[in-house]
């Protein structure tokens, strides 16, 4: 049981880093976006709302790692 709590444990780790990679790449792209003077509004909320859709899945994969500290053993706060 715990090497199956490892191996998912570093499964959920190696989806955080390729989700964290994406959410750098959506930053440099809005801010080469933001850069330009005609860029498209729409376009540019578009990739706003994608790179906060990855932060917080990338929040709650790292919730799954790192159990909330407030709880107690029975899982009541």
């Amino acid at each position: 049981m715990r090497e199956h709590r490892e191996v998912k444990g570093e499964v959920i780790r190696d989806r955080i880093l390729q989700l964290e990679s994406e959410h750098e790449g959506l930053d440099r792209l809005i801010e080469r976006m933001c850069e330009t003077p005609d860029y498209d509004d729409l376009e540019l909320q578009k990739l706003k709302r994608r790179k906060l859709k990855l932060k917080d899945n990338i929040i709650l994969l790292q919730l799954q790692l790192e159990p909330d500290s407030t709880k107690t053993s029975n899982g009541h706060a």
